[in-house]
């Protein structure tokens, strides 16, 4: 069996979600089982609709569309960081019982750093995860431990974006 590795998808650039969903269709293709888990995440996107038809590969996610974190009530917050819990308590049941050789936390920076997630259970999955399981991890300003903890580290730079001429993110492309 060979061992698992972590990958660290992050930086200001497009991508990190896009490269995470690449490896969990390969990943797929190759047999394996995949488990994503969208944090932040509960508006439709078009990865939601491919994946719907591929059995091999599931996804956790919120049942609500939160919004953006800056308009958030302190009531969304404390709901979301529950939602947080609960689903990594999920994702880590279902990797502990063989159900998934790929598990992506798509966006699992933002919760870390902005305290929509119990940080300690994430810690000690990352420390404690089975050895054959390859993880990746996605989003901005990744904390130190996440860092730390990566065997692969790649960092998406933005030059230019279409969002600087006030394009908007499009359906298809951005979501």
């Amino acid at each position: 069996m060979n061992n698992g590795l972590i990958h660290l998808y992050t930086g200001e650039g497009k991508g990190k979600t896009t490269a995470a969903m690449g490896l969990a269709l390969r990943a797929a293709g190759a047999g394996k089982k995949v488990l994503i888990l969208q944090f932040m995440k509960g508006r439709d996107t078009g990865e939601l609709h491919s994946i719907a038809h591929i059995p091999a590969i599931r996804i956790l996610r919120s049942e609500k569309d939160f919004g953006f974190f800056s308009s958030m009530s302190q009531a969304d917050k404390e709901a979301l960081t529950k939602i947080h819990n609960r689903l990594l308590d999920e994702a880590v049941r279902q990797v502990s019982a063989g159900e998934a050789e790929l598990l992506i936390l798509d966006e699992v920076t933002y919760p870390v750093n902005w305290g929509l997630l119990d940080v300690d259970k994430l810690k000690d999955f990352l420390k404690e995860k089975p050895e054959e399981l390859e993880l990746v991890c996605t989003g901005r300003d990744a904390a130190d431990f996440i860092v730390d903890a990566a065997d692969y580290i790649t960092e998406m730079r933005c030059i230019r974006h279409p969002f600087e001429k006030g394009i908007p993110a499009r359906k298809g492309v951005e979501f």
